[in-house]
């Protein structure tokens, strides 16, 4: 019997984890460049300030270009690592800070921005260990990737902006470099204080002292028998989204397939009643236990034995398994806790995670369905149908 290689490695040193820690590596000669005299130590008196900053600006540009690399590495390949996911927004929030407390060092910047920035993270940072400590995770907004991003291009600016001199107040607020500078700070401060905001609503709940689960989800919804009624809405959905699921990827010359655990198979015999739909579907892994995810999926060991059955991993390792396995150009994979037992901590009945995976990317989302077991597994059906439509795209 063949062994079936885990789709991602079970090991600390994978390529996106490299870069991570390359880019934290990178952060002390950013530091150099911008504050230590380092054309004297070289014999390069003729480089300027001026030259230096520049200089600096292009090292700074170089090191967040890496942000992108990493998590396009671990997504594509499949290997979203926990450590990973600490150091990946660890080495953002050590580049940012040490190019703004540079830019202080240079009297470029004043302290006070710095100062609302460095705030936000010491607070979020409390919010993530209180909510961990009562199991739950809080997920990232839009607003805490648009800040990083408006705070890099800020510092950007400013560094550029050293290279300028002013002889007057009127001259510098006329430069529309300054100018811009500034006002790309402004938005970068105003996301930084919105993003907290939005972790301190998320995590409202925690800090008053409840319960996470029963926060979550009402306790009788775990229980509770979806009406007739909406068991054939959420059937009808299904019907109609296999169908179209079915249509597409004939119309696009694709195929699908399914790594299934919680649904048992269901996404695959909607797919399969769709007629004609052997033109499409290649076939589906039902995998309810850990060792069929294990021998035929190739999820790994180690990630079961740690993470358990329903974590973000198990779903990207089974979305690349089903990939391989079956042979399909789209494959999605469900795991997840459909009651009306199997509760873990931060993990209440409901919790449903589903992957995705085609020949360019991997992905995975974590959901929290309400109802009993059969409305948890209906919702999932329609869910993983809806994301493998949109993953239905030609490739180029």
């Amino acid at each position: 019997m063949t062994t079936i290689q885990p789709t991602a490695p079970d090991k600390l040193w994978t390529p996106a984890n490299i870069v991570t820690l390359i880019r934290i590596c990178l952060v002390p000669v950013f530091v150099l460049a911008i504050l230590s005299p380092w054309p004297e130590w070289v014999g390069l008196p003729d480089i300027t300030m001026e030259a230096k900053c520049l200089i600096a600006a292009g090292i700074f540009i170089l090191i967040s270009c890496t942000d992108w690399l990493d998590g396009y590495l671990a997504r594509s390949r499949g290997e979203v690592t926990d450590f990973g996911k600490f150091m990946d927004p660890l080495a953002d929030k050590i580049l940012v800070t040490a190019a703004l407390i540079a830019l202080v060092e240079l009297s470029v910047l004043p302290g006070w921005p710095v100062l609302i920035i460095l705030a936000r993270e010491f607070i979020v940072s409390g919010i993530r260990m209180v909510a961990a400590s009562k199991g739950t995770v809080i997920a990232a907004s839009w607003y805490g990737k648009a800040k990083t991003v408006f705070q890099i291009i800020a510092i950007v600016l400013f560094l550029l902006k050293d290279t300028l001199t002013f002889s007057t107040a009127a001259g510098a607020f006329t430069n529309p470099m300054f100018v811009l500078s500034w006002a790309v700070m402004i938005i970068a401060l105003i996301l930084t204080i919105m993003s907290m905001l939005d972790y301190l609503v998320k995590a409202r709940h925690l800090l008053k002292g409840g319960s996470a689960q029963s926060t979550m989800m009402p306790q009788k919804a775990e229980t509770s028998t979806p009406a007739p009624n909406e068991v054939a809405a959420l059937q009808k959905a299904i019907d109609e989204q296999a169908r179209g699921v079915v249509e597409k990827a004939m119309a696009r010359q694709m195929t699908v397939g399914t790594a299934e655990s919680l649904t048992g198979g269901l996404i695959s015999a909607m797919l399969t009643s769709v007629p004609g739909s052997s033109a499409a579907v290649r076939g589906g892994i039902v995998s309810y236990v850990n060792e069929v995810k294990n021998e035929v999926l190739g999820v790994s060991e180690d990630v079961l034995a740690t993470q358990g059955a329903v974590d973000e991993l198990v779903a990207l390792q089974m979305a690349r398994g089903a990939l391989r396995e079956v042979g399909c150009d789209v494959a999605v994979s469900v795991t997840g806790i459909a009651g009306p037992t199997g509760a873990e901590p931060g993990k209440p009945v409901g919790t449903v995670w589903i992957g995705c995976a085609t020949a360019k990317e991997t992905h995975a989302k974590r959901y929290q369905f309400e109802g009993g077991r059969e409305a948890v597994r209906l919702q999932t059906v329609l869910t993983a149908l809806q994301i493998m439509d949109e993953a239905l795209v030609p490739s180029r």
